[in-house]
C-alpha cells in the first residue's frame, strides 16, 4: 500500500502535467482542425476513416503528410514513406528518453511510446521527478494532448467546410511549433538548435514539400548536438 505522501505526490504530478500540457494544446487545437478540414475535403478518405487515423497514428505533421499525399492519388506507399520520415525526429526523441523508460514497469515501456509526440517529450525530458511521479505526469500530459487532438480533428471534419475562406488558419503550424520551443530554451544546445533550425528553414523555405522544414530540423538537432559536445568536453 502506498503511503498517503508518495499518493499525494503521484496526483500531484499528475495535475502539473495536465497543467502543463494545456498552453502547449492551444496553438495544436487549429492545427487540428486544418487537418480534419483536409479530411472533409478529401475524397479518397472517408471522414471517419480520416478522424480514425487521429488515434492509430497520433501525430499531426505525420497525419497531414500522409492525408494531403493521399488526396493527391498518390496510392499506398507514398503517404507511408512521407509520414515515416517526418516522425523520424521521434527516434531522436526515444533515445534521449531510454534512461526514462528503463526505470518504468514493462507495461508503460510498451505503452509509453504511444503518447510519444513533440508536446509530450518537450516537457516530460526537462521534467525531474522519482519514476512514479515522472510516469503519472507523462501519461497524464499525454493523455491531455491525446483527447484534445482527437476534438480538434472531429471539430474541423465537421465544421471545417463551414468555415469561411477569410478565415486563415495557416498560422497554426508555426505557433504549434514555437510553442514547443518555449519550455525547452533553458540551455544553450537548444537555443543554438532553435536559432539554426529557424534560420534555415527560412533560407530554404523555397523547397517544394515542405522539404525546407526537413532540412532546417536536421540542421538545428546537428548544431544543438556539436554545442552540446563541446560543452561536455
Amino acid at each position: 500500500m502506498p503511503s498517503v505522501s508518495t499518493t499525494s505526490s503521484v496526483r500531484r504530478a499528475a495535475f502539473l502535467g495536465f497543467r502543463d500540457m494545456v498552453p502547449l494544446m492551444i496553438p495544436a487545437f487549429p492545427f487540428g482542425v486544418v487537418l480534419g478540414l483536409a479530411v472533409a475535403e478529401t475524397e479518397f478518405v472517408p471522414n471517419f476513416v480520416g478522424w480514425l487515423s487521429s488515434s492509430l497514428i497520433f501525430g499531426g505533421a505525420a497525419q497531414l503528410t500522409a492525408v494531403t499525399l493521399l488526396a493527391s492519388g498518390a496510392g499506398f506507399l507514398p503517404p507511408l514513406l512521407g509520414a515515416l520520415v517526418v516522425n523520424v525526429r521521434h527516434v531522436m526523441y526515444s533515445a534521449a528518453l531510454v534512461p526514462r523508460f528503463r526505470q518504468q514497469p514493462k507495461w508503460f515501456r510498451w505503452f509509453g511510446p504511444y503518447l510519444l509526440l513533440d508536446q509530450t517529450f518537450a516537457l516530460s525530458s526537462i521534467k525531474e521527478a522519482e519514476p512514479a511521479e515522472w510516469r503519472a505526469y507523462y501519461l497524464t500530459a499525454g493523455g491531455t494532448a491525446w483527447v484534445t487532438w482527437q476534438i480538434a480533428v472531429a471539430v474541423g471534419i465537421v465544421f471545417g467546410p463551414i468555415i469561411p475562406d477569410a478565415v486563415d488558419l495557416s498560422f497554426a503550424v508555426p505557433a504549434l511549433f514555437i510553442g514547443l520551443l518555449v519550455p525547452s530554451l533553458r540551455t544553450r544546445p537548444a537555443l543554438l538548435a532553435a536559432v539554426v533550425g529557424t534560420l534555415v528553414t527560412v533560407a530554404f523555405a523555397g523547397i517544394p514539400n515542405r522539404g525546407g522544414m526537413l532540412i532546417g530540423g536536421l540542421a538545428g538537432v546537428i548544431a544543438g548536438t556539436w554545442a552540446d559536445l563541446r560543452s561536455a568536453s
